[in-house]
């Protein structure tokens, strides 16, 4: 039976859930089925590599960070045929995150609005939880680590929590994200602005440099930003990322516009909007870091990939790689081979 059968079957039930305790239920049975080796059956997609920031990546459908926040279902994951698993958000302090309910769908809009806020056991737990893996021990692909400031740093310290997870996560990663553009933790947004973004850039390079040396191997940094920017602001941006030798850029996380969910049930609700309407706003973005950047450094695309033509066209608009997340909440994994299979063979413009 088909993937996508399989999970037409499941939907109606997770969908009848609240989507948090639906997201409680799926990942812990997923990891139960790759332990009865179930998760294999269905093959992984056709080798498609790509070398992007110095790392070969096996196809260029990855997992987006937000589905395991600890790290704790790599192993699982891995077995749906991802070109790369990137984990987290994760926080130097365990943060319980925002109040619940945190997290609605929007099947209208295939939409889905959280406001998580970084809930995560902290990176010790999580550091712990990649170590454990078979994916890191056998080195058996690519894994990015993300990593955020806890909720209650002022702002103006969240250099030091970034700075502290990174030292904590280098040994472990195929590449590290730094995540300053979710809507749910207050002010974290602010790291975009000009000079912020400098002063924050400046330090990780320093430290990349340091554990670079340290650990005898280079890890790339990546930065995820917002897709709610003017040109203006992603211009600032990418002259940043160039002048700091930043390795690539995510773009980007969800949306706080509504305008396309407008009037919808749970359309109103505070958080950070992601699928199927955000995926202009992210083709937006990208074309727009693609015209400052140029060839500088690679965009990996996210935002609204619900089938395998949105994935062409976050290489159209000039990513390089693509992540999913929600677009797997209404497709199911079958999205993976989709998107695989859509982007086989093509380049970036």
């Amino acid at each position: 039976m088909s993937e996508k059968f399989l999970y037409s079957l499941a939907r109606p039930l997770l969908f009848s859930m609240d989507a948090e305790a639906a997201h409680h239920l799926t990942l812990p049975a997923l990891k139960r089925a790759a332990a009865l080796g179930l998760t294999k059956l269905a093959g992984k997609p056709a080798a498609d590599p790509r070398t992007v920031m110095g790392i070969t990546f096996p196809n260029p459908v990855g997992l987006a960070a937000g589905l395991d926040k600890d790290g704790a279902y790599i192993d699982a994951l891995a077995d749906l045929g991802f070109g790369s698993i990137e984990v987290g958000t994760v926080t130097p302090r365990a943060q319980a995150g925002n109040p619940k309910p945190r997290m609605f769908r929007l099947p209208q809009a295939q939409g889905i609005i959280n406001r998580m806020g970084f809930n995560n056991g902290g990176v010790d737990a999580f550091v712990a939880n990649v170590q454990a893996s078979k994916f890191y021990q056998e080195r058996a692909g690519v894994l990015g680590l993300n990593i955020g400031k806890n909720a209650d740093t002022p702002i103006e310290r969240a250099a030091d929590d970034y700075l502290l997870c990174l030292e904590k996560v280098y040994p472990y990663a195929s590449y590290v994200t730094v995540n300053i553009s979710s809507p749910n933790t207050k002010n974290l947004r602010q790291l975009q602005g000009a000079s912020e973004l400098d002063a924050l850039l400046s330090q990780l390079k320093d430290a990349q440099a340091r554990l670079a040396d340290k650990h005898k191997r280079y890890v790339p940094l990546a930065l995820k930003i917002a897709p709610d920017m003017d040109g203006e602001q992603v211009k600032n941006i990418a002259g940043s990322l160039t002048r700091h030798q930043i390795d690539g850029v995510i773009a980007t996380n969800t949306t706080l516009s509504r305008s396309a969910v407008e009037g919808m049930p749970h359309g109103a609700e505070a958080g950070g909007l992601s699928g199927a309407p955000v995926f202009e706003l992210s083709n937006n973005v990208i074309r727009l870091l693609k015209a400052e950047l140029g060839d500088a450094l690679p965009i990996i695309g996210v935002g609204g990939i619900m089938q395998g033509s949105d994935a062409v066209a976050k290489f159209e608009a000039g990513a390089q790689l693509v992540q999913l997340y929600s677009g797997l909440i209404y497709a199911g994994p079958a999205l993976i081979k989709d998107c695989a299979r859509a982007l086989r063979g093509k380049q970036a413009r």
